[in-house]
């Protein structure tokens, strides 16, 4: 349908939106392709402090989503989203000026807490600025540009560590992030006047930054302890008390971080546990390939990139046409069959590929697979998580679901860590990696069988 001379089209705000949006996503994987940069920047530290690099950023962003969705709700989408991506842009600079470890973490949890104010904003603009027939459509392609991020990220990172090194990973971010907040501050509409304004509850995201770090701190133990041991039990048992203390927070506060009545809807429940393990199977699936590429057939960092590029490439297409049949079909036969295709896609790279490289015949075949599964099941799971909501839960609702899937990477990169991260791994290593991802994302694909939502009308 095309814009009438009185009604200005959405896409100008989509794009603008949208560029501050891969810039977050981006940010979530790029670290994975200077994994071994840091390691030889930081010699000293051990691989399980260096993966807070990467894990800082998701346990902050996955935690101050929810209250961010809810402050783009109360406080006004655009006035959140600058003040997000200005964070966003000044928190970049930071990480790629740090001198050491400790003030890198500090800074990427500071670009954390930027993107999370910009990312529910942002969706939250995208859907007032569609009309409710094409807002299918609009979600899947946002979902899109999120997961094309998150997917081309491992690339783009390989070739700015091997020719410029991992500060330049940061220093990419300003640029765009410069365009996107010009743009915003004169393509976005002002704010209407904002609901009645609630409380931050800090508590509620204090317990679970805590409840996220312990548990994932626990899970990156098990790389030089037993299960049964102390370092690996006591953390564990401390995320799990502070989760079920945050729990009993939530019940019982009036504006809690997360609104746990949101998972009385079936749907909404069935999507966000679908989501966890399947953002646990995607962070396994990216950070895994360049450990097998530059481990096992000793690629280098661009050509490791190069050789993940058809995958990526696969994602934006394949959302597109995945946003149309959801629109007249529902979300659920996309889910599955998305998920069903990462599925084989690791079992392809458990069984196929060997310690000869065979790139065409041995790997490609599986990076297609994966990237239209990604394509698919990706967005659908953000346009899902809001199908079943009104609109003015659509910031806090959707922020909820990409914090669950934010949960779910931190654990896939610490799982990651602790089946890869040593000094020396070999093939069987990998292909246990393997048999994991493809496990969680048939797990992803049964606990969307549930998800009941109808096409837009």
């Amino acid at each position: 349908m095309q814009a009438s001379s009185t009604t200005p089209s959405p896409w100008p705000v989509f794009f603008t939106a949208s560029v501050a949006v891969f810039l977050v996503s981006l940010d979530a994987t790029v670290l994975f392709a200077a994994f071994p940069a840091l390691r030889q920047s930081f010699a000293t530290a051990a691989a399980t402090d260096l993966s807070w690099v990467i894990n800082a950023y998701t346990v902050v962003y996955a935690a101050l989503l929810v209250p961010a969705g809810r402050l783009a709700d109360t406080h006004g989408r655009r006035r959140m989203f600058l003040l997000g991506l200005g964070l966003f842009l000044l928190a970049s600079l930071a990480c790629g000026l740090a001198p050491g470890v400790g003030a890198l973490v500090a800074a990427r949890a500071v670009q954390a807490a930027g993107a999370a104010l910009l990312t529910p904003a942002s969706l939250s603009i995208v859907l007032a600025a569609f009309p409710v027939e094409k807002r299918a459509v609009a979600v899947s392609l946002w979902g899109a540009v999120s997961g094309l991020a998150a997917a081309v990220g491992p690339s783009l990172g390989s070739w700015l560590v091997d020719s410029l090194g991992w500060r330049w990973a940061f220093f990419i971010n300003l640029p765009p992030a410069l365009w996107s907040l010009w743009r915003a501050r004169s393509r976005l509409a002002p704010d209407a006047a904002p609901a009645a304004p609630r409380r931050v509850d800090a508590v509620g995201v204090l317990l679970l930054i805590a409840a996220v770090g312990a548990l994932t701190g626990g899970v990156l133990h098990l790389e030089s302890h037993a299960w049964y041991q102390p370092p690996v039990l006591v953390a564990l048992l401390a995320g799990l008390a502070v989760l079920a203390l945050f729990v009993a927070w939530a019940r019982r506060h009036p504006a809690p971080a997360v609104d746990l009545r949101l998972f009385a809807h079936p749907t909404y429940r069935a999507v966000n546990l679908a989501t966890l393990a399947f953002g646990t199977a995607f962070a396994m699936m990216f950070f895994g390939f360049f450990f097998f590429m530059t481990g096992i057939w000793h690629y280098s960092l661009p050509r490791a990139g190069l050789a993940m590029t058809p995958g990526p490439l696969m994602v934006v297409p394949t959302a597109l046409l995945a946003g149309r049949i959801a629109a007249r079909a529902g979300h659920r036969p996309v889910l599955i069959a998305g998920c069903l295709l990462v599925a084989a896609g690791g079992l392809w790279q458990a069984h196929v590929p060997g310690l000869t490289p065979a790139y065409l015949t041995h790997w490609l075949p599986s990076q297609l697979m994966t990237g239209i599964g990604v394509g698919l099941a990706m967005p659908s799971l953000a346009g899902a998580a809001v199908a079943s909501l009104g609109p003015t839960h659509f910031g806090v609702g959707s922020a909820v679901n990409q914090a669950v899937r934010q949960f779910g990477s931190v654990l896939g990169v610490a799982l990651t860590v602790v089946m890869l991260g040593g000094a020396v791994f070999t093939l069987a290593d990998y292909q246990k990696l393997s048999h994991s991802y493809a496990a969680l994302s048939l797990l992803a694909a049964v606990l969307c069988l549930p998800v009941n939502t109808r096409p837009a009308r």
